[in-house]
């Protein structure tokens, strides 16, 4: 009975903590867009002010650079959170957890 108590308590923890990770993707998300929409307007209209016509403001890349670099970081914040993980796989930092305890336990069974 006490180990699936634990098993549900640790459940709940992971599930919890997963929630927290999505919560701040979401704020991330949520920021980047409302920023970057900011910024462009702000910078469309002061080109627009300078004499360019609103397609040379609106195409002008300086416009878009932030937008494409934040998006860089973006990116790998989604495949973080969605499982994409291209450089360490799937549940990376689980198997290496478990991969530790059990290093750590045959060291103390060995002596």
């Amino acid at each position: 009975m006490e180990t699936n108590n634990y098993n549900q308590e640790q459940k709940y923890l992971r599930a919890q903590k997963r929630v927290g990770e999505l919560k701040k993707y979401y704020l991330h998300l949520t920021v980047y867009i409302l920023v970057n929409i900011f910024i462009s307007v702000k910078k469309i209209i002061r080109n627009i002010n300078n004499g360019e016509t609103f397609e040379e403001a609106f195409f002008d890349v300086s416009t878009y650079a932030l937008w494409f670099f934040w998006g860089i970081g973006i990116l790998f914040h989604t495949f973080k959170m969605f499982g994409f993980n291209l450089f360490l796989g799937e549940n990376w930092e689980e198997r290496k957890i478990n991969e530790y305890m059990k290093e750590q336990i045959s060291k103390n069974e060995r002596r």
